[in-house]
């Protein structure tokens, strides 16, 4: 009964310490668009994909020292919202899906993802379904280790039918349906575990412009039903990886994919949209067509092993600061970092608390 009370209390407590925390609001809030780089007796580094190295019991054990890790790593440089850094999962979207009914593993396709690189990919054979959930114990567990906001991320829908071959449904859309149910019923969950804001990846929004507009954001709004913590889409242009940084090449001196799903997310129900802007030819402007939504500003370059300075990443928050009120922007990377050794990622993380610092600090000169 005593341990039974001890527990209650310190969740009591938790949550009392994690309101408070997002009550004191701080200004330009400091957060990870997804991965962080993996320890290396966990799975080989600076890969996507990575195999595990370790099995069964040692696995679990591993992937929650790793998240520990991960977070005491964030927590060092600085920064305010928090994640798991994605270490108990080898990619953001399979991860997820492995955990489906209706998916075959061993049945798998060739297909090209994002319309640029091809990839072997398991194969949607019946109807998909989440018998039991995802990553809930795992955000109990980071909820346990820190009072700070945690942001959670989730693959979108648009993402995970663009990660797989399907054979049953024969619809992009129709998938897209069914896994947004899903992750509806996942990101509740995340929510009661005390999640505070649940970021869903849609690098495809930068691809595929009609369906996005024609269901891509209906099918997340209906991921984000019902939800009371804040919600953020995650569209950027890709990890650094060759296909990626190759595709950019090809886009010509000013990126404006953001153009065609701006104006639609813009009067979503989607809380905070989270872009590429750091060394990227994304014209700062594009941001007025989101005006009024908060934003999370990509200021660190995920492509690159070349570490900012906090002047550059102040830099690029000046920018969007002439497009973003102060109170709605969230200083951020422009992706995920899994691919990068820990030592940069590391480095990037502190420059991106200096920069946002350096910014606070002449706000509240003004």
């Amino acid at each position: 009964m005593a341990l039974i009370m001890n527990t209650q209390i310190k969740k009591t407590l938790n949550n009392e310490l994690t309101n408070k925390a997002l009550k004191e609001k701080i200004i330009l809030p400091t957060s990870t668009a997804g991965s962080l780089p993996k320890p290396s007796w966990l799975a080989e580094p600076e890969a996507l994909w990575s195999p595990w190295k370790l099995q069964g019991d040692e696995l679990i054990a591993g992937k929650y020292d790793a998240l520990r890790v991960s977070l005491q790593e964030q927590q060092q440089a600085g920064i305010d919202i928090v994640s798991d850094g994605e270490q108990t999962r080898q990619h953001f979207v399979t991860t997820f899906i492995e955990h489906l009914t209706g998916v075959d593993f061993e049945h798998r396709k060739t297909v090209k993802i994002r319309d640029r690189y091809e990839a072997s990919v398991p194969t949607v054979v019946g109807p998909v379904s989440r018998p039991k959930s995802v990553f809930v114990e795992d955000a109990k567990l980071l909820r346990q280790q820190t009072n700070q906001p945690i942001k959670w991320a989730l693959p979108g829908p648009m993402t995970m039918v663009d990660t797989l071959h399907d054979d049953h449904y024969q619809s992009r859309e129709k998938l897209a349906w069914e896994f947004a149910k899903i992750l509806n019923q996942e990101a509740k969950e995340l929510e009661a575990a005390g999640v505070d804001i649940i970021q869903f990846d849609e690098p495809a929004f930068n691809v595929f412009f009609d369906e996005v507009n024609d269901w891509g954001i209906a099918c997340l709004e209906r991921a984000i039903e019902g939800l009371s913590c804040e919600t953020a889409v995650h569209i950027c242009y890709g990890y650094g990886i060759k296909a990626n940084t190759d595709w950019k090449k090809t886009l010509g001196s000013q990126w404006r994919q953001y153009e065609q799903a701006f104006p639609k997310l813009q009067k979503s129900s989607i809380d905070i949209i989270s872009l590429e802007c750091h060394n990227s030819h994304v014209p700062m402007d594009l941001l007025e067509l989101i005006r009024g939504k908060k934003v999370m500003v990509g200021a660190i370059d995920v492509a690159s092993n070349t570490i900012e300075t906090p002047e550059e990443v102040a830099k690029t928050l000046r920018e969007a600061l002439k497009y973003v009120d102060a109170d709605k922007l969230y200083p951020c990377t422009n992706c995920g970092m899994a691919p990068l050794s820990r030592e940069v990622a590391r480095g990037k993380l502190y420059a991106l608390s200096a920069g946002a610092a350096i910014i606070r600090n002449e706000i509240e000169k003004v």
